[in-house]
This record gives structure tokens, sequence and C-alpha cells, in this order.
């Protein structure tokens, strides 16, 4: 697995005590990312059934050209509360150097707790392939053809 050198610094207000992004298994893709409250909000806070918040992460990050840090949510926390990412997977470009929040909302029926230091998504650092778009009348043939969602079968 190659390491991609991912430059982090702490915001002014940020606990540091929270600790860094962090790999909680040998073989994970993504590193844990904790919710980082200012001091004057340490209490974190409380999103009800169907609300969004920009939960702080106390960090902001210089991603090398040619990659990206891509937010998703936790499968644990979307399976047992419903919490989750609606932009998922949310991309971080390599020239963003502004504060990292993670977008979370709560898609389950109760009201969840974001604690300060809770791991609240997941980072992963993936490669970049940029587009050269270009104009063209036609198009190649395929099998599937112009064939859109659920064109391809039932299950």
């Amino acid at each position: 697995m190659t390491a991609v050198p991912i430059k982090l610094r702490w915001l002014e207000d940020a606990d540091q005590s929270v600790g860094l992004p962090s790999y909680e298994t040998a073989g994970a893709a993504g590193a844990d990312v904790r919710a980082n409250f200012a001091a004057d909000s340490r209490d974190g806070l409380t999103l009800m059934p169907g609300a969004r918040a920009l939960v702080p992460t106390g960090l902001s990050l210089e991603i090398p050209a040619g990659y990206e840090v891509q937010m998703r949510p936790r499968s644990g926390l979307a399976l047992k509360h419903g919490i989750t990412l609606p932009n998922s997977p949310g991309t971080i470009d390599s020239d963003y150097r502004g504060p990292l929040g993670v977008i979370v909302l709560n898609a389950g029926q109760e009201p969840f707790d974001i604690t300060h230091g809770m791991r609240i998504a997941q980072m992963v650092v993936a490669p970049v392939v940029r587009g050269n778009f270009e104009f063209h009348q036609e198009l190649s043939v395929s099998t599937r053809g112009e064939g859109g969602f659920g064109s391809t079968g039932v299950s």
C-alpha cells in the first residue's frame, strides 16, 4: 500500500487532544475523522431527524496535486442511527486550504448527539484522473445504447 503525504494543520481553536485522522485497522481504506468543536461549543450538538449540520474537525489540510480526499459515512453510524453524509463522497480538492468540515445528515428516526471527539466520517485519499472533454456530433454504438435508469434489469 502506498502512503500519500497529506499535510494537516490545527485550526486556532482546535482541541489537539482529539487527535489526527487515523486508520483503525491495518486494512482500513478510510481514516476516521473526529468532531472537534470550538471551545465555546464543546458540548457538541443534537441532530434532529431529517436535519443536517456542518461538523468541524479542527483541521485544514494540503493534498498533493493529482489526489483528492473523499469524505464518506461511517457504516456503523449509518446502520445503527441513520447518520450519513448527504454529499457522499464529498470531494476535497488539492487546491483547497480552508477548514475541513463534514456535512452530516440524520436520516434516522431519533435525535442523535454528535459529541466532541466522536468519529463522524472516514477520509479516503484517492488519485484523480482528469478528463479531456471533446465535442463530437456522433458517439459510438454500444450494446446498452441509450437505456437509462433500470434498463439493465430488475435484479
